[in-house]
């Protein structure tokens, strides 16, 4: 059973976690398998933009406790190490956009895959939370890193030891997501933002997202070299050359991502 489906279409990789009638709750096989399709993904050129959604009612319910509890139990190190971290390291370090287009619950490690995207968008039935003290675990999945980036310490903190759940709409309003979108019009949206993504000077926005993963932990002078290096690629592009040829000529541009 294929439990991530990959399909291609307009230079956009949707993938779709495959587990419905488990809320998309990871075990070891479904790990593997994303990890695999975003190495496929990071190797296929005709890969722009990579859509990151769950089949069925649920995003993801993250961490499968059956796989944890039963007869021959896998040990937290390593899903961690095997597991979860390839997958947020993967994520941030593939030279694509990657969407995540979040259709109903994420929680636990499913909440965190998804904050770890490089936009992220949810329906509006949707929802967040970091259930990890609920069974006396801590947020994993890179969690601690970017939540309090994204929405402050304090409440990145309160929301993390309290389990509190937090709507599309909340989610929005404080800054963990970019937009939500109404549940009859989620599915369309989402796919016109991966297509946008797609349709951009993709280089540009590789470099754009190496820049934004150094600021995590530079200081400024720092990261003033470092977007001195990333504009000095970004400006031998041929993007740029259309870019800027098509504004002089006023017309849309084209762009190749090379």
């Amino acid at each position: 059973m294929e439990l991530v489906t990959l399909t291609i279409e307009k230079n956009v990789a949707y993938l779709a976690l495959n587990r419905p009638e488990k809320f998309n709750a990871f075990n070891r096989n479904m790990a593997l398998q994303l990890q695999g399709i975003l190495d496929q993904c990071a190797q296929d050129e005709s890969v722009r933009a990579l859509c990151l959604t769950g089949n069925g009612k649920a995003f993801c319910a993250g961490q499968d406790l059956g796989e944890v509890t039963g007869e021959n139990p896998v040990g937290f190190e390593k899903i961690l190490s095997e597991h979860y971290n390839p997958i947020v390291q993967k994520i941030r370090s593939i030279e694509k956009p990657v969407l995540c287009a979040v259709n109903g619950v994420a929680a636990g490690a499913g909440a965190n895959i998804a904050l770890c995207c490089d936009i992220v968008v949810a329906s509006e039935s949707a929802s967040f939370i970091q259930a990890f003290t609920k069974i006396g675990l801590i947020p994993d999945s890179g969690g601690t890193h970017f939540l309090p980036r994204l929405i402050g310490f304090q409440k990145a903190s309160a929301l993390m030891m309290l389990g509190d759940k937090v709507s599309a709409m909340e989610a929005e309003r404080i800054g963990m997501i970019y937009k939500y979108f109404a549940d009859a019009d989620f599915q369309d949206a989402a796919k016109q933002l991966a297509t946008q993504l797609a349709e951009m000077p993709t280089r540009a926005l590789a470099l754009t997202k190496k820049a934004l993963n150094a600021s995590m932990h530079t200081p400024f002078e720092e990261q003033l070299q470092n977007e001195d290096r990333l504009q000095y690629q970004a400006a031998h592009t041929e993007d740029y050359q259309e870019g800027v040829a098509a504004f002089m000529e006023k017309r849309k541009p084209v762009f190749k991502g090379r």
